[in-house]
C-alpha cells in the first residue's frame, strides 16, 4: 500500500514537472504544494510536513533564496576583479583571470573592445551564479549619468547593491553620483571597501569619508587582520570569528578564534556596530539599553532589518585582487541584502491615467514582466526580462503593453554570462532572456489581465539634434544597422531626415548622450561618420488672433482648383494637452464636409515650418467659419493648397514668437567656486532659482537656454577645478527674448539667400 501511494505521488510528481504549460484542472492543494517543493528541489517528508503546517504558498522559500544585485563603483575601484572573483566562488567560471592580466585573456565580465580586446561583459545583462543554495542574478548596472532612462531602467531591476570603495583612494566624484541614484531609486545596498592590500590602505579613513561626504548610516561589520603588504585576513564581529584564506585562490575559508591582540580592538569596533544599528531598530536598542548580551543572530537580524529598510549600509572590506575577503561578502548579500519579496516595487496603471500600483511580487498575481536590456545574439534579438509579478511559460501568448501587441514566447532562457540555459517557465522575481520577441528596451509585457507599464510611457522629448553621415559611402547599411539598435535600446534616442538637406538628424537628452553614441557607432559598428554642428529644437508659437479669408484660384484649361477659406488663428490656452487644435464652426454646406480633413490636413502641414525660422508652429487653434466651394473645380487639394496660403497670409498678423528649450539645470560644486560659477550662469542668461547648501556642497538649481548650454562641462570644470558636477534635464519651451530673436530670423535668412 506504501509503495502504491508513493508511485502514485511520484507519478503525480512527473506530470506536474513534465506538463506545467497545460491548462490542467486546478490541482487540490497537496497536489499545488508538492508541485511547488519539487520545483525547489528539496522533495522531503520535513519539508512536505513544514509546508503543511505553515500553509506556505510553493514559491515562498524559492523567492527568499533569490536576490538580484548590483555592483557599482568609481572607476578603477576593482569593479570587475570582484565580479571575476565571485564568478569563480561560485563555480561560475574554473579559473580566474585579472583584468589587466600577463595571460591576454582579460577578465570574464569584460568584453566589448572598448573594454577588452575580446569576451564578454557586464555588457551581459545579468550572469547568474549560486551560492549555498541561493541563486544570485548580478546585474551590470551602467555608470554614466546622460542616460538617465538606462541608468533608471537598470536601477529598477535591482533588489539591492553593493557600492566598492577603493581603501587608498576613497570616496570619489563618480562614487558619490552612483550613491546619489542608488538613494534616488531605493535601493538597499553594502560596501566594500577593496583593495586593502594596498600601500596606503586606511579602512577607517574610507569608512568616515562615507559617513560624511555621503551621509552613510553605516558601520564595519569586519576588521582586517594587518594592513598593506601584512593583510592576512578578516575578524567577523558578528560572529566572532577570524577568516584567513588559503590555497592558491583564496578557495579554502579557515574560521579561527579571534587573535588575542586584537579582542580590545574587536570589541570596540563590536560596541560601535551595535551602537550604529540600535540607533535606528528599535528591538536593538531595547536590547542595548537594557544592557543585555546580544546574541550573533540576534545582531545579524537586527542589521537584515535595518539595511532592508534602508537606514543602515553594513561595510565589508577585502582584497579581491589578493583574493581575501570576497566568500564573506557573498554570505553579506544573502544576510543582509533583500530577496524580491522584501521590496516594494510599483507599477504604473494606465487605465487610469497612469496611477501608482503596488505589484505583490508573487507568482500568484497576473503577470507583469519588464524588458530591461536588448542584445543583438547570434539568434537574433536577445531581450532581458524582470519578471516583477506571475509566471510566464515558454509557448504561452504575452501582451506587449506599449506597442498593444500579441506575442508568443518562442524560446525561454537563462543566462550564464554568454552561455546559456533553456527553461519551461520562470516565475516572479526572477531575471531571464527571450528570443523572438521584437520590443524596445523598457517595454512592459503581461498576461493580458491588466494594463500596467512599469516605467512611465511619456517619454521625454528630445532637445538637441546633430547631423551625422558616414565618411564611407559603403558603410551606409552598417550605419542605419547601428542607428535602428539604438532607437530600439533608447527611446530617447530619435532618428529622423532633415527634409531640406537630406541629411541624417540623430536627436538626444544633451550633447554627451549624442557624443557616446557617435562613439558607439564608430567602435562596435567600425564606421567613421562626421558630425555637424549641434542645434537646438526650437518651436514657433502665435501670441494673437489672427483672421484669415484666402481664396485659391486657378484655371488653366480643363479642370481648375478652386477653394475659399475664411476664419481665424489664433494661441491655445496655456496648459492644454495638445499642440494643434482644429475646429470646424461651418454653418451650412458652403464648404461640402467631405473637403473639411483636406482643410485640417493643409493647416496642419504649413503649421510644421514657420515662416520665422522653419520650425514647427505649437500651441495653434485653427478655427474655420466660412468658405467657398465650386460644383466642378472644388477639389481635396485645392482646398488643401488654399489653406497652407491662408495660414502664411495671416501668420505675420498673429505676432509670432520663437519658443527655445529651457533647461533645468542642478549643480552641485564645493562653495568656494560657488561665486564663480553663479556668474558664468548669469552670463549664459540663466535664472538661478535655488540655492541650497550640503554639507561642503553648493547645490545649485537654475534654468538655462540650452542654446547657451554648449561645451559647458568642460567650462564647468576648468571653474571648479574638476571638482563640480551638473545634471540638466528639459523643463519647457519659453520665448526667447526680442534681440535673440531678431538674430535667429537673420540667420535663417542669410542661410535661406546663400542655399
Amino acid at each position: 500500500m506504501a509503495r502504491l501511494a508513493r508511485s502514485s505521488t511520484n507519478r503525480l510528481l512527473y506530470t506536474l514537472c513534465i506538463s506545467p504549460t497545460k491548462a490542467a484542472p486546478s490541482p487540490s492543494p497537496a497536489a499545488s504544494l508538492l508541485a511547488g517543493t519539487f520545483h525547489l528541489r528539496h522533495f522531503s517528508a520535513g519539508n512536505l510536513a513544514r509546508a503543511k503546517d505553515d500553509k506556505e504558498p510553493w514559491w515562498k522559500e524559492s523567492m527568499e533564496r533569490l536576490r538580484n544585485i548590483g555592483i557599482s563603483a568609481h572607476i578603477d575601484s576593482g569593479k570587475t576583479t570582484l565580479t571575476e572573483r565571485i564568478l569563480f566562488y561560485t563555480g561560475r567560471i574554473h579559473e580566474i583571470h585579472e583584468v589587466r592580466g600577463k595571460d591576454g585573456v582579460g577578465a570574464k565580465m569584460d568584453s566589448m573592445d572598448l573594454e577588452r580586446e575580446k569576451g564578454i561583459t557586464i555588457q551581459s545583462a545579468a550572469t547568474y551564479c549560486s551560492w549555498k543554495d541561493y541563486k544570485i542574478n548580478i546585474i551590470d548596472t551602467p555608470g554614466h549619468v546622460d542616460f538617465t532612462i538606462e541608468v533608471e531602467r537598470a536601477l529598477r531591476v535591482l533588489d539591492g547593491a553593493i557600492l566598492v570603495l577603493c581603501s587608498v583612494g576613497g570616496v570619489q566624484s563618480q562614487s558619490i553620483t552612483v550613491d546619489r541614484q542608488m538613494r534616488r531609486y531605493e535601493v538597499p545596498r553594502l560596501a566594500f571597501i577593496n583593495k586593502l592590500d594596498r600601500m596606503g590602505a586606511d579602512p577607517w579613513k574610507v569608512l568616515n569619508q562615507a559617513r560624511s561626504k555621503l551621509r552613510h548610516h553605516s558601520a564595519a561589520v569586519q576588521v582586517p587582520i594587518g594592513l598593506e603588504e601584512d593583510f592576512k585576513g578578516l575578524v567577523d564581529l558578528v560572529q566572532l570569528k577570524a577568516y584567513y584564506f588559503h590555497g592558491s585562490s583564496g578557495e579554502n575559508v579557515v574560521a579561527e578564534d579571534v587573535p588575542a591582540d586584537m579582542e580590545t580592538m574587536v570589541a570596540e569596533k563590536r560596541r560601535e556596530l551595535i551602537e550604529v544599528v540600535s540607533e535606528v531598530d528599535d528591538k536593538l536598542a531595547e536590547a542595548f539599553l537594557n544592557d543585555e548580551p546580544i546574541s550573533s543572530a540576534d545582531l545579524e537580524e537586527a542589521i537584515r532589518r535595518a539595511t532592508v529598510a534602508r537606514k543602515f549600509i553594513p561595510v565589508f572590506m577585502g582584497s579581491a585582487f589578493k583574493n581575501k575577503g570576497v566568500q564573506p561578502l557573498l554570505d553579506g548579500v544573502l544576510n543582509y541584502l533583500p530577496c524580491p519579496v522584501e521590496v516594494s516595487n510599483y507599477a504604473l496603471d494606465q487605465t487610469k491615467n497612469e496611477e501608482k500600483v503596488v505589484l505583490s511580487g508573487t507568482p500568484d498575481g497576473p503577470l507583469v514582466a519588464l524588458a530591461f536590456k536588448l542584445e543583438e545574439g547570434r539568434f537574433g534579438q536577445l531581450t532581458y526580462l524582470r519578471i516583477y509579478e506571475g509566471v510566464i511559460r515558454k509557448g504561452e501568448f504575452i501582451i506587449n503593453i506599449n506597442t498593444g501587441k500579441k506575442l508568443k514566447v518562442p524560446r525561454l532562457v537563462r543566462m550564464h554570462s554568454d552561455e546559456m540555459e533553456d527553461i519551461q517557465e520562470a516565475h516572479a522575481g526572477q531575471i531571464v532572456a527571450v528570443f523572438g520577441v521584437d520590443c524596445a528596451s523598457g517595454d512592459t509585457f503581461t498576461d493580458g489581465s491588466v494594463r500596467y507599464t512599469m516605467t512611465s510611457m511619456n517619454v521625454p522629448e528630445p532637445v538637441m539634434s546633430l547631423a551625422v553621415q558616414p565618411i564611407s559611402k559603403d558603410s551606409g547599411g552598417q550605419f542605419s544597422k547601428a542607428l535602428n539598435r539604438f532607437q530600439k535600446e533608447d527611446p530617447t534616442f530619435r532618428v529622423g531626415l532633415d527634409p531640406e538637406s537630406g541629411q541624417t538628424i540623430i536627436s538626444g537628452m544633451g550633447e554627451l548622450h549624442l557624443e557616446v553614441y557617435v562613439e558607439r557607432i564608430k567602435r562596435e559598428y567600425k564606421v567613421d561618420a562626421s558630425v555637424g554642428k549641434p542645434r537646438v529644437n526650437f518651436r514657433e508659437t502665435v501670441t494673437q488672433r489672427a483672421n484669415f479669408d484666402y481664396l485659391h484660384k486657378k484655371q488653366s484649361g480643363g479642370q481648375g482648383q478652386y477653394g475659399r477659406v475664411i476664419g481665424y488663428i489664433e494661441p491655445l490656452p496655456a496648459g492644454s494637452p495638445t499642440k494643434f487644435e482644429f475646429e470646424n464652426l461651418l454653418v451650412g454646406q458652403a464648404i461640402p464636409s467631405n473637403f473639411i480633413p483636406a482643410i485640417e490636413k493643409g493647416f496642419k502641414e504649413a503649421a510644421n515650418s514657420g515662416s520665422l525660422i522653419g520650425h514647427p508652429v505649437e500651441n495653434l487653434r485653427v478655427v474655420l467659419t466660412d468658405g467657398a466651394a465650386h460644383a466642378v473645380d472644388s477639389s481635396e487639394l485645392a482646398f488643401k493648397l488654399a489653406s497652407i496660403y491662408a495660414f502664411r497670409q495671416c501668420y505675420a498678423a498673429s505676432r509670432p514668437v520663437i519658443l527655445e528649450p529651457v533647461m533645468l539645470v542642478e549643480l552641485k560644486v564645493p562653495t568656494e567656486f560657488q561665486g564663480a560659477v553663479a556668474g558664468d550662469i548669469n552670463k549664459r542668461k540663466g535664472v538661478i532659482v535655488g540655492n541650497d547648501q550640503d554639507g561642503d556642497d553648493s547645490v545649485i538649481t537654475a534654468q538655462v537656454p540650452l542654446n547657451n548650454m554648449f561645451g559647458y562641462s568642460t567650462s564647468l570644470r576648468s571653474m571648479t577645478q574638476g571638482k563640480g558636477e551638473f545634471t540638466m534635464e528639459y523643463k519647457e519651451h519659453s520665448p526667447v527674448s526680442h534681440d535673440v530673436q531678431t538674430q535667429l530670423i537673420n540667420s535663417y535668412k542669410s542661410t535661406k539667400g546663400t542655399e
